[in-house]
């Protein structure tokens, strides 16, 4: 395949915006002490993010879509580059809450463009391996941009990273003017369009599932490093070991949700993934003072968790195969409004009751996913049994 390189210089450039999103969790006690404000307060700059990349990518989408994507690729990198260069440079907290939504908008549109533009460079019946290459690129983020951001900020001041990632983000664009080839926009799907898809129950339950599960995800991941550091005990050193550990488990976590759903369905995927993603938040809260607990407790956290991914993507897509494409868009933002609202929460909890219970209200939150999961489900077998017997009396 003439074009694979191409896709992996997608997926490189994809885990630098995905560090540049997920990097805040992995140091947020440093930017916290940095800026003089609590942990809580600097918690809010994944909820802006999530918030802007949630309702602004959309908007910017449709805007955008005749563009060439290119151009798009290109334009996106030069904002990522000003949010960066906003964050290392510019003082106070102020300015680093306006560079997280430079930050998210620049992101959420590369995302969407690169993945677009994989399944484009791939041949017809490889689209779906191009994509999955691009995704992958952003997820790696999580096993190595965050633990090396975590040990960079351990021996520097942690706004080196988003120097770097700026330094990066420039040789990207070269990258995409040089290689990438230019390819025509397309039609816009109007937003009405998209949200009219959340007036069907089963469709709406089932971005419930998606949302509750971040949501409870969130609350806990938000805030992990100053959890693991302050109440178990960890030395920065073993944090960034143990950061490193999870996205590994995330990434097997992945895989094992894709398996699973081909050999035992989606149902008894998403639900057990789910219960055990519960199980693993509610064992943290118990064994929170062992750093030697704590360690496996995380990668269960971090596999079961992320075992739910692929699964919710696939049972969007078998609600409606019609308009698989907006019900993934349609997830994408559900996820960014669930972190935003779990980093949200986990900051109110943190700052009202303890930094120890956020395992608790995450374990809650996840558990109501679960019973959402087996609500939807019943419901999705309630109206297939209410069509069989529709088409069995028309037939008759």
């Amino acid at each position: 395949m003439k074009n694979t390189w191409k896709i992996y210089m997608l997926a490189v450039v994809s885990f630098l915006v995905g560090t540049s999103e997920l990097i805040i969790a992995g140091i947020l006690d440093k930017v916290a002490a940095s800026i003089g404000v609590p942990v809580s307060v600097a918690g809010q700059l994944i909820t802006v993010f999530s918030l802007a990349y949630a309702f602004g990518t959309p908007i910017l989408m449709v805007v955008t879509s005749r563009m060439d994507r290119r151009k798009l690729l290109i334009y996106s990198l030069v904002a990522f580059v000003i949010g960066n260069a906003m964050t290392a440079v510019l003082p106070g907290f102020l300015f680093l809450f306006i560079s997280r939504i430079v930050l998210a908008l620049s992101t959420g549109v590369f995302i969407v463009t690169a993945l677009m533009v994989a399944s484009k460079l791939a041949p017809p019946d490889k689209q779906g391996s191009g994509i999955a290459t691009v995704v992958m690129g952003f997820s790696t983020a999580l096993v190595v941009g965050v633990p090396l951001g975590r040990v960079v900020a351990s021996f520097y001041d942690w706004k080196i990273i988003f120097a770097g990632l700026g330094v990066l983000g420039l040789l990207a664009i070269v990258g995409m003017y040089s290689l990438i080839p230019k390819s025509e926009g397309e039609e816009p799907v109007p937003i009405g369009k998209q949200l009219a898809l959340l007036k069907e129950p089963r469709i709406a339950m089932a971005l419930l599932i998606t949302f509750f599960w971040i949501a409870g995800y969130s609350i806990v991941y938000t805030y992990i490093s100053p959890f693991l550091l302050s109440v178990t005990g960890m030395s920065e050193q073993i944090v960034s070991i143990g950061l490193f550990a999870f996205g590994i488990a995330s990434l097997l976590g992945s895989k094992f949700g894709g398996y699973s759903s081909d050999k035992w369905g989606v149902p008894r995927t998403l639900i057990g993934s789910l219960l055990v993603h519960a199980l693993a938040l509610i064992l943290i809260s118990i064994g929170a003072m062992s750093p030697i607990v704590m360690f496996p407790l995380l990668m269960l956290w971090s596999f079961s968790a992320w075992t739910s991914g692929p699964t919710t993507q696939y049972n969007l897509v078998q609600q409606a195969p019609e308009a698989s494409g907006i019900m993934l868009s349609l997830n994408n933002s559900v996820v960014q409004l669930a972190m935003a609202f779990g980093a949200g929460l986990g900051g109110v909890v943190v700052e009202q009751v303890s930094l120890t219970f956020i395992s608790w209200i995450g374990a809650a939150v996840v558990t109501v996913g679960a019973a959402t999961a087996a609500a939807s489900f019943r419901l999705s077998r309630s109206e297939a049994r209410r069509k069989n017997e529709k088409r069995k009396l028309q037939g008759g």
